[in-house]
């Protein structure tokens, strides 16, 4: 809990909600904010994930990142059976910095990045958030940030942006990187491109 004196403390308790009661929030269809290991998130499930646009202000062509509490239920989202080039940079990424962005059809897909035929997946690798995604499932994610402004890099600058949205407590959330994950799309013929220099790059790419 902030106390007056400190840092990033204001005056206001920030609206939190525990793990189990924040999944809930989620699986009824409203949006929540949560820790990860590089900036906040701001999350729904799959099936809501147009309310992120709208919150956001954010044009639907840009799309959303799937994160979930493991590789399997991540890859399961895809619509078509993992190659082993994408299991093993999987096995090297996850969890961590790295969102893999993978050719995908389905519904899930087409939430995240309508007529988009791919999808990005990210397992972070931040115990609060992992906590979060075993209850509720995987979850539509951004960054915390109305579209046009910075991210957010701390939960009290995600409540600023969203103020009508619960974030996973307790306070205070782990001080994470502060930097945006890498991300890694697959090619149509074959190997991985950089889409974004992040937090971390694997080798040989």
């Amino acid at each position: 809990m902030f106390r007056p004196g400190d840092a990033g403390w204001m005056s206001d308790p920030l609206p939190t909600l525990a793990p189990p009661e924040l999944a809930a929030h989620l699986l009824g269809g409203s949006a929540a904010l949560f820790p990860t290991d590089t900036l906040p998130a701001l999350a729904s499930c799959p099936s809501q994930a147009h309310q992120l646009w709208a919150l956001k202000h954010r044009p639907a062509e840009k799309p959303l990142i799937l994160m979930a509490a493991n590789a399997e239920a991540l890859l399961g989202s895809i619509g078509r059976p993992a190659r082993p080039e994408w299991l093993a940079m999987a096995a090297w990424a996850w969890p961590g910095a790295v969102t893999l962005v993978l050719p995908a059809i389905g519904p899930v897909a087409e939430a995240l990045n309508p007529g988009g035929g791919s999808l990005g997946l990210r397992l972070p690798a931040c115990p609060q958030a992992l906590a979060l995604l075993e209850l509720s499932g995987p979850l539509a994610t951004t960054s915390a940030n109305v579209s046009g402004q910075p991210p957010a890099t701390t939960a009290e600058e995600a409540a600023r942006q969203f103020a009508a949205v619960p974030l996973l407590g307790p306070m205070p959330w782990p001080e994470a990187g502060g930097m945006a994950s890498t991300v890694l799309a697959w090619r149509e013929g074959g190997g991985w491109q950089v889409l974004r220099a992040g937090a971390l790059l694997p080798p040989g790419i």
